[in-house]
């Protein structure tokens, strides 16, 4: 702990997501934060967490943050030996939040070099620099395909949805044994699926959910631009067609397995959740960061229609979309979403114990209509991130 009370965090991936939603927090309340990231096509690390600190209005706080550009797959993270013991001299608290979360089987190589390989390296940081905590972000969804009730323990489940399960699950594993072996104080931290601010709506990555709306909204606009533009030729071959309120036709089928919810949390409610954890967290202790009252598809897709103006969507349970007979605006549609498909009618629940106890019983606020409409509506001013 620093002389005014304040701490440093030693914080991977904060230009994804969830990073930058907690480096932004952190520094808020006064704290340094030492982020460890790659350049990339878009920059230089230092340049994009800038971008970020003017997007989270967090200019003034620019002194706060130190980065360091690694490799986290190479000795001393790719550093030179001084610049690794000056590192290893400040470290604090570490948060690794950086993960790959794809789901595609192809790119299974890159998703395991970095939610497994990369740990290696963190793991000795932790070590050699005597880091008095090491926090994991990892996934609710490590329980696997095995679980219903999904408790707050080691992962036992040896069958997953997609290897960006499987490899969290393999992360956990490895983080335990050896934060355990070398006496490094740990929790590990699981949320469910988040989206974006649910007071303002705002969101710098739109993923997830998001690319559930995203295609629905993409799917009208080639159909009213069919009508308005085409006559509608393309339209009207099967049932679609614009009434006069403006709302379309569209008769879309989505086929899941069976019944189940959705997940979801927003990024304010899992900020707050994690940094209670950070300060109350016990060692060893697993936390999941979900809600207890999911939402179902059908609401979804209600929410869907009201927002973008669209009637026609049906929800078919008991099928399978690899063999359905799908409309073009559905093979679309089942084409966007399919990796997601398993989480939208999901009927796995989290137990919430030690996270009710280190938050004092926080819960997410209910996704509504109007949270949903807040969030949907700054995607699309934005569209949709580009």
């Amino acid at each position: 702990m620093a002389e005014n009370g304040t701490r440093t965090y030693v914080l991977t991936g904060a230009t994804g997501f969830l990073g930058s939603h907690l480096m932004a927090s952190l520094l808020e309340r006064g704290n340094r934060v030492v982020v460890l990231g790659r350049c990339s096509a878009d920059g230089s690390l230092a340049f994009r967490i800038n971008k970020l600190l003017e997007w989270f209005g967090l200019q003034t706080r620019s002194d706060q943050v130190e980065t360091a550009e690694v490799d986290f797959l190479k000795p001393l993270c790719g550093l030179d030996p001084d610049r690794y013991a000056a590192l290893c001299d400040k470290s604090g608290h570490i948060i690794h939040c950086a993960s790959d979360t794809r789901f595609s089987e192809q790119n299974r190589r890159e998703i395991t070099a970095m939610n497994v390989d990369s740990l290696e390296q963190i793991l000795e940081l932790a070590k050699n620099s005597t880091a008095p905590w090491l926090h994991y972000v990892s996934t609710a969804y490590v329980a696997g395909i095995s679980s219903s009730f999904c408790q707050e323990t080691p992962v036992a489940s040896e069958q997953f949805v997609n290897v960006y399960e499987e490899t969290k699950a393999c992360a956990e594993k490895k983080i335990t044994a050896q934060c355990t072996m070398h006496a490094i104080p740990f929790t590990i931290i699981r949320p469910s699926i988040v989206y974006g601010d649910s007071r303002s709506g705002r969101a710098n990555h739109f993923n997830a959910l998001y690319n559930h709306v995203k295609s629905l909204h993409f799917i009208r606009e080639i159909y009213v631009n069919d009508i308005h533009n085409h006559g509608g030729v393309r339209s009207k071959e099967i049932g679609i067609y614009l009434d006069d309120k403006d709302i379309l036709h569209l008769p879309l089928k989505v086929v899941v397995a069976h019944r189940g919810h959705i997940n979801l949390i927003p990024v304010d409610y899992f900020v707050s959740a994690a940094l209670s954890i950070l300060e109350h967290g016990k060692t060893g202790a697993i936390y999941h960061i979900t809600s207890d009252a999911p939402e179902t598809l059908d609401d979804l897709a209600l929410y869907c229609e009201s927002f973008l103006k669209i009637q026609g969507i049906e929800i078919v349970y008991g099928g399978n979309a690899s063999s359905a007979a799908f409309n073009p605006p559905e093979a679309l549609f089942n084409r966007f979403i399919g990796p997601y498909l398993p989480y939208m009618s999901d009927t796995r629940t989290f137990e919430r114990s030690n996270t009710d106890d280190a938050t004092a019983g926080l819960i997410p606020p209910d996704f509504t209509y109007d949270v949903f409409e807040r969030c949907m509506d700054y995607a699309v001013r934005v569209h949709w991130g580009k």
